[in-house]
């Protein structure tokens, strides 16, 4: 166990912190697996911009990365293009 006051303070933060991320991840990974889902091509129009602008939170702040954030929005775009 931790000796120091910071040190036990930085282990309190880094467990909110973790489970504000996960949160957020898993929050992240339901929309796009609903998008994926979706089978209508107005539906999928209208959720993509709510995800998209998900993803790009979550890669500012750090929960993901940026690249896999472009990553998503590109694959999820190329998914809807295919919707007929």
């Amino acid at each position: 166990m931790a000796n120091h006051k910071s040190s036990l303070k930085r282990i309190r933060q880094e467990e909110k912190r973790r489970l504000h991320n996960r949160y957020y991840g898993k929050t992240m990974r339901n929309a796009v697996r609903k998008l994926r889902a979706t089978t209508n091509k107005e539906e999928a129009t209208a959720m993509l911009p709510g995800v998209a602008k998900l993803l790009d939170k979550l890669a500012k702040t750090n929960v993901i990365h940026k690249n896999k954030a472009n990553n998503l929005k590109s694959k999820l775009a190329l998914h809807i293009n295919k919707l007929a």
